[in-house]
């Protein structure tokens, strides 16, 4: 096993078990996590549109990059529709009006309870894991071939800290226990440090065509997720102001990428 790839998976993972510890334990104010959800997002448009799509185009072409990015977002789609179903039994529903906020969330994006069903935060760790493995690759991938990826890790513990704050904040107002967040982003930092070792391994040498339909799949996939939750529940609960926290997250991500 490559250590110096074991290393900076950790490292990089790191900043998800961190943010959860806070996420669960801390009950900021909403508008804070608003424009801290609001940044991760601006992180995430960076991600996708430098990082993932372009990359996919350049090393599978157009039709294989978006077929796969259409892919993802069909998943994602799927999945974000799932889990509305299933926090609509789990949301709080002491009287009519949260069971009507709830279901409402889950017919539509629109002005939603998401926070308080715990969707946000459950589809923050999908957008996570669909986002950081082909990321965490990406970063083995330049530890093996010896371009360094100070850069990359960088840009990935900046965006990895605020989506776990706010998802596993999410998840605590949905009332799962700490065990249960924890143990959840845990598992997620330990999929994407395994990532970063594959990554320094057996896919360092791998042809660029074959890892250009996972790249353009995971940009499909937080490009969705963008659209169907992060960013409207960001604008809900924070307003205007989340304009510029978006806007913060993704010149400092882009910044980082181009080191």
């Amino acid at each position: 096993m490559d250590v110096d790839a074991l290393w900076f998976g950790v490292i990089a993972s790191s900043a998800l078990v961190f943010g959860a510890l806070l996420g669960a334990r801390v009950e900021l104010p909403k508008r804070v996590l608003a424009s801290m959800l609001a940044f991760a997002a601006g992180a995430l448009i960076t991600a996708l549109a430098f990082e993932l799509f372009e990359e996919a185009y350049q090393y599978g072409g157009i039709w294989r990059a978006a077929i796969g990015l259409i892919a993802g977002a069909v998943v994602f789609t799927v999945l974000s529709a799932l889990l509305d179903r299933a926090a609509r039994g789990q949301g709080p529903q002491e009287d009519g009006s949260d069971k009507l906020d709830v279901d409402a969330a889950a017919e539509k994006r629109a002005p939603s309870s998401a926070s308080t069903s715990g969707a946000a935060g459950l589809a923050l760790l999908a957008a996570v894991t669909l986002d950081g493995v082909p990321e965490n690759v990406a970063l083995g991938v330049s530890l093996g071939e010896g371009s360094g990826g100070l850069a990359l890790l960088a840009a990935i513990f900046v965006s990895n800290f605020p989506e776990a704050l706010v998802g596993s904040a999410s998840m605590r107002a949905q009332g799962r226990s700490q065990a249960f967040i924890l143990g959840t982003w845990l598992t997620c930092a330990a999929l994407l440090t395994l990532a970063v070792v594959l990554g320094a391994g057996p896919l360092s040498s791998a042809a660029p065509v074959t890892i250009s339909l996972p790249l353009a799949f995971a940009a499909g996939a937080v490009l969705a997720s963008l659209a169907d939750t992060l960013m409207p529940e960001a604008y809900e609960k924070g307003g205007p102001v989340v304009a510029l926290s978006t806007t913060a997250g993704f010149v400092l991500s882009f910044v980082l990428a181009t080191l």
